[in-house]
């Protein structure tokens, strides 16, 4: 393969949807999307298709590698985390110095049962979906967006810049339009929700866990391009970590507004969310909700447990003594609702890489619980089905050792007509079954309603 990266500037957009259109349907094409960014602290969108290869890791944990250029070690069967990472190291180390975030590497999702699996924890369920554990692509380019210095640029080789070009000049290929057939349902009936409360309660009571995030899936189906029903997710609801791609009757839409590990010159910074208010309808209601949150013992101490159980995580992997908290529960604020957010820092240690430290954090405690592994027991004991992509996690490991992932929360997933949304809310000793019953609506609420 060329070796030589180029980059070569292109005419800026806020919006990389209409450049994007030109690529979703090309093979293995991704989008990493920072939202409106006037309206989100996003900064970044990078988008690409066509990858070197191709990584699908099954439930059963057996991988699927596809490359018309690579050949996967025969050594390497059945470690996915050891394939990952030689994928990464096939690309040449990128040879230009840039502040862009992406100048070649993985891109795509680990699931939420893909660290489930990691952990040792078998499921009670089948899975909701067919989709696989993680699906992950090595790209050697891609378009990103810069909104703050609202610059645009072409990263890859000689050769890929002409492809690329080329498909860039052709019309997007028009899509159908997106409907429900049904509206959505949930899995759970209010009662049921009430009944696995009460459970996690006495868990709680036991001494068996301190928090569990408790979550509830709902069901619709659809006819019709899943891109469509994107487009019309991002209006309603623009978030700095959203993520779509899509391939055969299988798609993920995801409008995350929570990062889970972001590393970059060694320096590891994760934003967990703990704490949830709706959105006024008034600005005085909205300013008394948002006070309400930021006054409140119970959401702050919720928020302060996970912030010590990610301190954990990042300390397994980060050098000893670099760990810190420069923010600690401060209001952030969405169309749909206000949240509380913490910043957890740590210095990589040399001897880790990026993947290391997803792999040592994943899941995200801000939606599993404390203890961690305890809490994903008691998750999968009274969640009635897998998670699948929900609460996994989205985003891109670069060649040079950077990496930014999400939390896949406020994430639709497709599959063969059917589509699947999730809304859970961390659950302590004082919460209260009819507040959290109503959290979990009030987080989808406008993804529902932009689709409805």
């Amino acid at each position: 393969m060329t070796t030589a990266l180029t980059i070569t500037a292109l005419p800026y957009s806020s919006d990389p949807l209409a450049l994007f259109a030109k690529l979703r349907q090309r093979p293995g094409a991704v989008l990493l999307d920072s939202g409106r960014p006037k309206a989100t602290t996003g900064r970044y969108d990078i988008l690409s298709s066509d990858p070197l290869a191709t990584l699908k890791i099954s439930p059963d944990g057996h991988t699927a590698f596809e490359s018309d250029t690579l050949t996967l070690p025969p050594s390497l069967m059945g470690n996915s985390h050891a394939q990952q990472q030689w994928l990464l190291e096939q690309l040449p180390t990128a040879n230009l110095k840039s502040e862009l975030p992406f100048l070649g590497g993985l891109m795509g999702y680990w699931s939420y049962d893909l660290g489930r699996n990691h952990a040792d924890i078998p499921s009670q369920h089948p899975p909701v979906t067919q989709l696989p554990l993680a699906r992950l692509g090595l790209f050697d380019w891609c378009i990103t967006f810069d909104h703050v210095t609202e610059q645009a640029w072409l990263v890859g080789s000689e050769q890929r810049r002409k492809q690329v070009m080329e498909w860039l000049s052709e019309p997007a290929t028009p899509s159908h339009a997106f409907r429900l057939t049904q509206p959505f349902i949930a899995e759970l009936s209010q009662a049921e929700y009430t009944e696995r409360f009460a459970a996690v309660q006495r868990y709680i009571l036991a001494g068996d866990c301190y928090q569990i995030n408790l979550a509830q899936r709902f069901s619709a189906r659809y006819q019709g391009d899943e891109w469509q029903a994107y487009i019309k997710l991002r209006e309603a609801t623009p978030t700095p970590f959203s993520g779509f791609m899509a391939w055969g009757s299988q798609a993920v839409l995801s409008l995350s507004p929570e990062r889970f590990i972001q590393c970059r010159d060694g320096l590891v910074e994760t934003r967990p969310i703990k704490g949830t208010r709706p959105r006024g309808r008034t600005p005085e209601e909205d300013r008394a909700l948002s006070d309400e949150l930021l006054s409140s013992t119970k959401d702050r101490a919720e928020n302060v447990m996970i912030v010590d159980l990610l301190r954990n995580d990042l300390g397994r992997v980060c050098t000893p003594g670099s760990i810190r908290v420069p923010q600690l529960c401060q209001l952030e604020s969405y169309p749909n609702v206000h949240h509380l957010v913490s910043v957890v820092q740590g210095q990589l240690a040399s001897q880790h890489t990026p993947l290391s430290l997803l792999t040592a954090a994943f899941p995200g405690g801000s939606i599993t619980g404390a203890p961690k592994i305890r809490a994903m027991q008691i998750i999968d004991e009274l969640e009635p089905c897998q998670r699948s992509v929900y609460c996994g996690s989205l985003g891109y490991i670069d060649v040079r050792g950077s990496m930014d992932t999400s939390i896949a929360i406020r994430t639709m997933v497709a599959d063969g007509g059917d589509l699947h949304v999730w809304g859970g809310g961390g659950l302590v000793a004082d919460s209260q079954a009819d507040e959290e019953y109503t959290e979990t609506l009030d987080k989808i609420r406008h993804l529902i309603g932009a689709l409805e």
